[in-house]
Formats: structure tokens, sequence, C-alpha cells
């Protein structure tokens, strides 16, 4: 890593890349690789989707397919290396339902943990992952706190709610009414039809329902896995029928801009990997700190 570290700064430093670089990983030649790292400053990004059934409207990747042109539009304006389509996170819950693919707990996390220590072998100091499907959101969570269990010389960063339909200040990124957002809803469609134009079907929505079924009677602060069957059993929430691109594009432009920001912070971040750093020596002698 020292040997990299200094690589990036020598070319870095005599000015060796430029903005024509690609952002994808797997267009870069062996020789333009070590150019974009130091562009990048040693971060790269893993935009994280899944294939799962998106109602009657979306596509099977319809996670995948939007985190991965958000994060493009959100690399383009901050540079980083974007890893290749990465689906393999957790979709249990859609196991019923046709197309879905869904790895078994052991093989989610040991292959997220290969992909980016091979990552950080390569010479990413700080691997970004960039989530885009809400069922990864715990999993990434549990992922981060486990790269605390053993000394590593790279950072892991998680950044989530910026690959779908978050909310914004931009009026034309806006639910065209309340309650039609959600899981293949009006918004996740909607950048859809901004990300891969002519593959959503919002005038399909009607064929299936997307209403919360309520069929589980807990009380609050109880959790149990299958809630989201108990509601939605269509693996649909709400209603795609008024998805337009042009909501998509608005709302990916926001959600990209807030990516960007975050790599720009990520790049900026000294304190993060000293105390990491810090963490790692403490917990070999755990007696000897200061109580």
């Amino acid at each position: 890593m020292k040997l990299i570290g200094l690589v990036i700064g020598v070319l870095a430093t005599a000015g060796c890349y430029g903005q024509s670089l690609s952002v994808h990983w797997e267009d870069l030649t062996a020789e333009d690789f070590v150019k974009a790292l130091a562009q990048s400053r040693g971060t790269c990004a893993l935009p994280f989707g899944i294939i799962e059934k998106h109602g009657p409207s979306g596509t099977l990747g319809t996670d995948l397919l939007n985190v991965r042109y958000t994060a493009e539009l959100g690399a383009k304006q901050e540079y980083t290396i974007l890893f290749p389509a990465y689906y393999f996170g957790q979709i249990f819950e859609a196991r019923h339902q046709p197309g879905t693919i869904a790895y078994s707990t052991k093989l989610q996390l040991e292959l997220l943990q290969e992909t980016v220590s091979e990552m950080a072998r390569n010479g990413c100091r700080k691997v970004i992952i960039i989530n885009g499907h809400g069922g990864n959101t715990n999993l990434l969570q549990f992922f981060a706190q486990s790269q605390l269990d053993t000394p590593k010389d790279y950072m892991v960063y998680a950044v989530t709610g910026n690959g779908g339909a978050a909310a914004n200040t931009n009026p034309a990124a806006a639910a065209s009414k309340p309650g039609v957002d959600g899981h293949a809803g009006e918004g996740e469609v909607s950048n859809l039809m901004a990300s891969r134009p002519g593959t959503a079907h919002p005038e399909r929505a009607g064929e299936e329902s997307g209403k919360d079924l309520k069929r589980l009677d807990l009380p609050a602060g109880v959790y149990t896995g299958i809630w989201w069957y108990a509601s939605f059993p269509n693996h649909y929430q709400g209603d795609a029928a008024g998805a337009t691109e042009a909501r998509g594009k608005a709302a990916t432009e926001a959600a990209a801009a807030r990516i960007a920001a975050a790599i720009r912070a990520i790049k900026s971040d000294e304190t993060g990997p000293r105390l990491q750093q810090e963490f790692f020596a403490a917990a070999q002698h755990p007696v000897d700190t200061k109580q």
C-alpha cells in the first residue's frame, strides 16, 4: 500500500491524468487504472443493486440500473472509479417472485468482503459502497461495523439513500400525489425511465395492487422478517402509473449531486482513517486503554 500511495502521489504531482479517463473500472486499461487511482485520490466506489421483481412496471434490475446510472453521474462530477455491476445483496423477502436472485447470507458477506479486499489490494484506500436497494441497508450497516474486527489499511464508507427516489427540494422530482411512492412505485419507475429509457412500463401499473394489506398486527418495536410479505405480497408498494422520465431525471440529478458531495467529503476525510488506525492499535491491548 505504501508503494501504491507513492505512485499515486507522483502521478498526481506530475499531472499524468486527464478528465478523459473513464469512471468505469472495466473500461480502463491497466495503465490507465493507475492514472485513475491518482485522479480519484485512492477512492473507488461500489454501486450496490439487486435483482428482484419491481412490481408490474419496473425491470428486475431496476435498483442495479438506477444506482449505477446515478453513481456514474456523481462520479463524473467528482471523479472516482466505479466497480462493475454488483447485485449480490439481501433480497430474501422476494424469493417467491419470478426472476429474483437471492444469495445465501454467508455468500453475501464473504463475497462483499472479498470484493472490498480486492479493491483495496488494487490501491483503493477508501472504498465507497453506494447503496441502491433498501433491503441492503441493514446488511451494509452490519458490514461496515464488521470492518473493525481485524486491522485493515483501507477504509469502508457506506452511502445510503442516494440511489433511489430520495426526497429533495426540486419540485420537478416530487410525487404526482401522496401515496404513490414506494418499492416499484412512481419514484423508482420514474428513475428507471431516466436511467434506462424504454424499459419501464408504467401503463401496467394497475395490473397488480401496491396497497399495504396490513396482515400483521404486532406492537411497535416488534420485528419479524415476514413483515414485508405481510404488507406487500405482490412485492409492489405504491402506484407507478404516474411515472415520468422528467421526474426521474430531476430526482436522479439531485441524487447524483448528493453522491458527488459524499465522494468529495470522503476524499477529504483524514480523521476517519486516523481514528481507525488508532482503534486497531488500542484493540490489541484493551487493558491499556485509559478508563
